[in-house]
């Protein structure tokens, strides 16, 4: 398998210091951008765009717990055997997660979001601006157990 290395950009600080699966929309965090990494410029109109897209590594996640096959989502076995390539979990092979989220604010290198569902200290890899283009393009299909799972994830 070949590697790469990624360095983290920076760290979200966040009220929120376990991987709870539900009620992320409220929670406000700040993206404290690592100077080392990019300069004050990397930010310059950022402000602009009301979302933003974080890609972010499960850094929490033990080795020894990350699936490379198939589980029912949450551990619910009410749901279908969902491969962890048609899962959104933290247990995945490389432990990146990435969200669209709200941006409230940027000064300098720190930046503010809303509904980022990223913990207390976790290492931020990329920060793109949402734009509406990058929206799918085509009508949206997802199975009947994701629309449960998500029911009260924001």
């Amino acid at each position: 398998m070949d590697l790469f290395q990624v360095a983290a950009l920076g760290f979200v600080r966040s009220p929120r210091t376990a991987a709870v699966d539900d009620d992320w929309a409220p929670v406000e965090a700040v993206i404290e951008l690592d100077p080392a990494a990019v300069t004050v410029e990397a930010t310059r109109g950022l402000a602009e765009f009301s979302h933003l897209e974080v890609l972010f590594l499960f850094h929490l996640v033990d080795e020894a717990k990350v699936e490379r096959g198939a589980r029912h989502p949450r551990g619910n076995r009410s749901w279908p055997e969902a491969g962890v390539l048609a899962q959104r979990n933290k247990d995945r092979p490389n432990r990146l997660g990435v969200t669209t989220c709200e941006l409230v604010a940027v000064t300098g290198l720190t930046v503010t979001v809303c509904g980022l569902d990223a913990v207390e200290g976790t290492p931020v890899l990329d920060l793109k601006p949402y734009f509406a283009e990058f929206a799918p393009r085509s009508e949206v299909r997802q199975p009947a157990w994701s629309h449960e799972l998500m029911a009260t994830y924001w």
